[in-house]
């Protein structure tokens, strides 16, 4: 990854306030060319403070777009970081509103031409999507990263219509530690306590809100550009990671939108994929975008159009490990959809059948839902989940490359009226070490759609198809390509309130298999680089973390508890003298064969601190359950200091409970 120094007269900085039809106005920053001329706009519209928490990541893109000729605008949404108003839920509608307020504003300004672009990676992924959807006249280009077309189906809440509780509950979390944090005083003035408490007071936890829409209903179809992509009309550059849960959505963005589409997977984390974070290789990200910008936004032929539709990487066997610092494998350019052609595998002979009856801790070493290039965010060796699943293995004579998302299709019959089941796609190498590929979760009760609820009749069987995530791989000749079946998969999914035994017909169940074309087009991309972020350094008194994931299992009792610090990053002291503390531990715990033993928990300590004033968050969140409801506990504390006088600002509990329904 190479590092850039601009040069400093080549743009110039200045903070924003952007009014809003109802009074409120967001705090911005943007990064303009030092040219008289009117030029294109990019907007980056996020939560997450931009005075502080993504100032390192703004700094490294922010100016170089506008060394190139762009102004880039980074906005924080209402009620977060210092922007005025109050925060409700992720992308709502006052969110989407103020969105294209905000794309009509830039393209009014005085040096922007009138075209505006959006890109954004997770969150800012996501609202740049929904907001293309909305077809605001000025938007005609966006670069999504790490983003997804359905909320329900492919986010932190569900999978495979089951509550995925390691990121329900983590999120939820997060979002009210984050949520909680106040606004800068250096930037809203001295009102900025009143301002916090007035915050505090009418905060909602939003997992409850959540766990209350346990099917696909119309709280999950409003934002999912799934529901209707012809709507979007903006270019489209829409990038993924085979190591990030969003990848399928490249996929489907590509076979969907009939606006101008590319789309590119590396084999990247939850991370832009510049920033020299496992998993690399990176590319030079900047460069492409750049590429796309002036395609779309002025007109310059730059050759984008004569891309491959998708650039994937296709990843090839190495052993599991929960940190890979550069993968082995290769670049490639294919026509999707339509280049793949498929392989059907028959999981047993006629009559075969197999119980899947798996303890109810298997699940725990899948790894983190989200990897942001840790330590310990990858999958471990599966062996031991392996141990734990029905495993139907299949030797290869030859090597095998897949791209593109398996499908099991299953015939089996649940002991009750509900069940989970969950297909893994492993690597077994020679010497039994064992790498998940892939892996696909239904909700039984969903079989016949998200936004369905239909009760099994236990002994019956039923035909059900999962799908698993999107894979590019290439599986090594004398390897063993593993399907693994288990119906619990804790933390990754809650379990239902009983223990359904599922029978699958081993016989009349198969696995599809998308595999690559033989001489697919070699790709090539630049080296990654990015400009010189802004220096920051450990603040005094900052203390080394302790262990990433730990798992523990009290063979009396049964039960496992797995601790995990996520390492977000946000600990630093920065250039304006701010030091930003960050301390966070969530923790997961089944004991066996007990439905109400579930519960998740997640502690948060963020401190901020400059000259006069520091503001302290404590947030925990924690969900359990009874064989019928949801308990969801939330508890805030917040407290100011300014020269040297404490007051506490919130210190609220709140607990809220949701049916468990079909969940």
């Amino acid at each position: 990854m190479a590092v850039v120094d601009l040069d400093p007269s080549s743009y110039r900085v200045h903070d924003l306030w952007i009014p809003m039809s109802d009074g409120i106005r967001l705090h911005a920053r943007a990064w303009l060319p030092a040219t008289e001329v009117r030029v294109p706009a990019l907007l980056e519209y996020l939560p997450y403070r931009l005075d502080d928490w993504t100032s390192v990541r703004d700094s490294e893109r922010h100016p170089w777009y506008a060394a190139h000729g762009y102004a880039s605008v980074r906005v924080d949404i209402r009620g977060t970081g210092s922007s005025e108003g109050l925060f409700v839920d992720e992308y709502s509608e006052v969110e989407l509103d103020d969105g294209e307020e905000v794309i009509a504003w830039l393209a009014a300004q005085p040096w922007c031409d009138g075209k505006v672009g959006m890109f954004g990676i997770s969150w800012g992924g996501f609202n740049s999507l929904q907001l293309a959807q909305r077809c605001p006249e000025p938007l005609k280009a966006i670069v999504t990263v790490c983003s997804t077309d359905d909320r329900y189906d492919n986010d932190v809440h569900y999978l495979g219509g089951s509550v995925l509780a390691i990121d329900m509950a983590a999120w939820a979390g997060t979002m009210l530690a984050f949520a909680s944090r106040p606004p800068r005083p250096e930037v809203v003035g001295p009102g900025w306590v009143e301002q916090w408490r007035q915050r505090l007071a009418e905060q909602q936890p939003l997992g409850p809100i959540w766990l209350s829409h346990g099917r696909r209903d119309d709280y999950w179809r409003r934002g999912s550009v799934c529901e209707d992509y012809p709507a979007i009309r903006a270019a489209v550059l829409a990038v993924g990671g085979w190591n990030d849960p969003y990848r399928d959505t490249v996929l489907r963005l590509l076979e969907n939108l009939e606006s101008p589409v590319k789309g590119i997977i590396g084999p990247w984390s939850h991370q832009y994929p510049d920033r020299g974070l496992a998993p690399g290789p990176g590319i030079d990200f900047l460069g492409e975008t750049l590429r796309w910008w002036d395609r779309w936004l002025k007109g310059i032929d730059t050759g984008v159009e004569d891309e491959p539709a998708l650039r994937a990487w296709v990843t090839e066997s190495e052993p599991p490990a929960t940190y890979v610092e550069v993968a082995a494998g290769r670049w490639v350019g294919v026509d999707w959809p339509g280049s793949a052609s498929s392989a059907v595998l028959g999981l047993g002979a006629e009559g075969e059948t197999a119980i899947v009856a798996s303890p109810w801790a298997t699940g725990q070493d899948a790894g983190r839902f989200f990897p942001f290039g840790n330590a310990g965010d990858l999958p471990s060796d599966q062996r031991a989940e392996d141990g734990r699943s029905v495993g139907i293995d299949f030797p290869l004579d030859e090597s095998v490359t897949v791209l593109g998302r398996a499908v099991a299709s299953l015939r089996l019959q649940s002991s009750h009226d509900r069940g989970q089941v969950i297909v893994r796609l492993c690597d077994v190498a020679p010497d039994g070490t064992s790498r998940l590929v892939s892996r696909g979760v239904l909700n039984l009760r969903r079989r016949k759609g998200m936004e369905c609820d239909d009760a099994l009749l236990p002994g019956e069987p039923v035909e059900v198809r999962v799908p698993l995530v999107a894979a590019g791989y290439e599986f090594a000749a004398g390897h063993r390509l593993r399907v693994a079946l288990s119906n619990h998969y804790w933390p990754w999914v809650w379990p239902h309130p009983v223990d359904a035994e599922l029978q699958v017909d081993l016989g009349a169940s198969t696995l599809e298999l998308p595999l690559l074309d033989a001489d697919p087009a070699p790709v090539e991309f630049g080296a990654a680089v990015h400009t010189r972020p802004i220096p920051i350094s450990a603040p005094a008194g900052a203390v080394e973390p302790g262990p990433e994931r730990v798992i523990s299992h009290d063979v009396v009792s049964g039960e496992t508890i797995i601790t995990v610090d996520p390492r977000y990053g946000g600990t630093r002291h920065y250039p304006d003298g701010l030091d930003f503390w960050e301390e966070t531990e969530e923790t997961y715990s089944i004991r066996e064969g007990d439905p109400t033993s579930p519960r998740t928990e997640s502690n948060w300590m963020i401190r901020l601190a400059n000259d006069g004033w520091s503001a302290t968050v404590r947030t925990r969140s924690v969900i359990s359950c009874t064989e019928t409801e949801f308990i969801v506990d939330s508890f805030v504390l917040a407290v100011a200091e300014i020269d040297g006088v404490e007051q506490t600002v919130a210190d609220h509990h709140r607990r809220d409970t949701v049916s468990r329904d079909s969940v």
